[in-house]
């Protein structure tokens, strides 16, 4: 079905809720919940909206019982898995599934698993899903009654009106489907209604007709007691596609997600970062100032390491150029094809970044900016040479022996790549975010540089100065 782009001023076009009596009604529902929301993100940046929440990249038994215990009715562990093969992602997902039974059984907690991925529809769809449900409910007298798809992310620009899904560009909303994500040469799709998305990516397992749709217009009205009862119809694994605009459609349906759920309904949930936010019931706050994320004195300049090569971050690298005694730095990221000429280069760019740290100024080091094409390339190939180009950017952090006063990193996988491999991150306080869409985690204790706050960027967020905007954070 061929759809048309639209104009953003649309999005102010719907009727106005009563904001407070909303979240007042939704919070009533999260401080009744007594399940642990567990996050399986596939990059890092799903921590988008959050703040005091933690993230672990380790997924043991022992790991998993410690945020069992914890506080917090809400953590996230790490999969990295956009960057994993298909026989990767299924071994990680069948063993965090698993520990997570385990873990329920020693703990007496119950759990809602959040597969948190790309707001633009990217990732292992439904694969990922598929292999919790499967595992789980073997492992388990737990039996999914269907699986809730909700990418809306206000921050990045992400919109469902009319149960097809847009990406904001300016003043015109994109329908997903013709953007540069659905061309992705590992996770490409062609359909923007997420109906037909389901059908497309199910291979036909799940037809775009048997989708339950909750509108826009049932959201504003607050009709709690008709979207209950829609998903009280879910069966069989069944899709439900939500429609949403802002926060305040989230927490009307949410508000119906945990009334159904405390009549036993159980759901899995493929959603994007707005989504977990609510559920999770955690509170709006300021963005973070320079104050809250320099802890300490420091004579070192930062590192912003740049490796989605997307058009947005290609935008948002040529602004940060202009920053005045910014210094810039590409790695010939081509030379992946030449093994020792790649880590030659790496030694290279490693020596320009820890002299320019250590003369006080700022460096950003990004790749080459254009997707390399090969003949007859496969899916697999690509997606191989973009996890060695990420290690190779992620050594640049690994090899460093001065420590720079912030790290920006750009990107899902690279950013996953430097908090994991090159930080020796094991888990992590989400501290808020420094721009929309854009989270800061405080590196704990036995990290490579401890203290010291890390940036992680999403490729595919902000404007063309916001990659701009978040250095001048830390040098204004």
């Amino acid at each position: 079905m061929t759809v048309q782009r639209i104009n953003a001023s649309i999005l102010a076009s719907f009727p106005k809720t009563d904001e407070e009596s909303v979240l007042q009604e939704m919070m009533k529902e999260v401080r009744k919940n007594n399940k642990k929301i567990v996050v399986l993100d596939d990059d890092p940046t799903g921590v988008q909206t959050v703040h005091d929440i933690y993230v672990y990249t380790h997924w043991d038994t022992e790991t998993m019982k410690k945020a069992f215990l914890a506080k917090e009715n809400l953590f996230y562990i790490l999969t990295n898995s956009r960057g994993l093969t298909v026989s990767e992602t299924t071994a990680v997902h069948k063993e965090i599934a698993h520990n997570l039974c385990e873990v329920s059984k020693q703990t007496d907690k119950e759990f809602i698993v959040i597969s948190r991925s790309d707001s633009t529809l990217r990732g292992h769809y439904p694969l990922e899903t598929e292999l919790l449900k499967e595992t789980i409910e073997k492992e388990t007298s737990v039996v999914y009654d269907g699986e809730i798809l909700f990418p809306f992310f206000k921050e990045g620009g992400r919109f469902t009106i009319g149960n097809v899904h847009y990406v904001q560009y300016g003043d015109e909303l994109v329908p997903a489907g013709e953007t540069e994500f659905a061309k992705d040469a590992t996770f490409g799709y062609s359909s923007s209604n997420m109906c037909e998305y389901i059908e497309e990516k199910t291979k036909g397992k799940y037809k775009a007709t048997d989708v339950t749709c909750i509108s826009l217009d049932d959201l504003r009205k607050c009709d709690y007691a008709k979207i209950e009862s829609q998903l009280e119809n879910v069966h069989g694994f069944n899709k439900v596609i939500v429609n949403a605009i802002d926060a305040t459609d989230v927490r009307v349906f949410v508000t119906a997600l945990y009334r159904a759920v405390a009549k036993g309904k159980n759901f899995l949930f493929r959603t994007a970062a707005a989504f977990v936010k609510e559920l999770g019931g955690i509170s709006d706050q300021p963005l973070l100032t320079k104050e809250k994320l320099i802890t300490r004195e420091t004579n070192t300049g930062g590192l912003i390491v740049v490796g989605s090569h997307t058009a947005k971050t290609t935008a948002q690298l040529n602004e940060l150029k202009k920053l005045p005694g910014i210094v810039t730095e590409e790695l010939n990221s081509d030379l992946v094809l030449y093994p020792e000429q790649l880590q030659k280069e790496v030694e290279r760019v490693i020596e320009k970044i820890e002299k320019t740290i250590l003369e006080g100024k700022n460096i950003v080091v990004y790749t080459k900016r254009k997707v390399m094409f090969l003949e007859n390339d496969t899916k697999e190939e690509a997606l191989k040479r973009s996890v060695t180009i990420s290690h190779s950017v992620q050594s640049l952090v690994a090899n460093l022996n001065v420590t720079p006063s912030f790290i920006v990193a750009k990107g899902g996988i690279t950013s996953s790549e430097i908090g994991t491999m090159a930080l020796q991150v094991k888990y992590a306080l989400v501290l808020g975010q420094i721009m929309p869409g854009i989270p800061v985690w405080q590196l704990s204790s036995e990290a490579k540089f401890p203290g010291i706050p890390y940036v992680i960027f999403p490729g595919n967020v902000g404007d063309a100065d916001t990659l701009l905007k978040t250095v001048k954070v830390f040098t204004e």
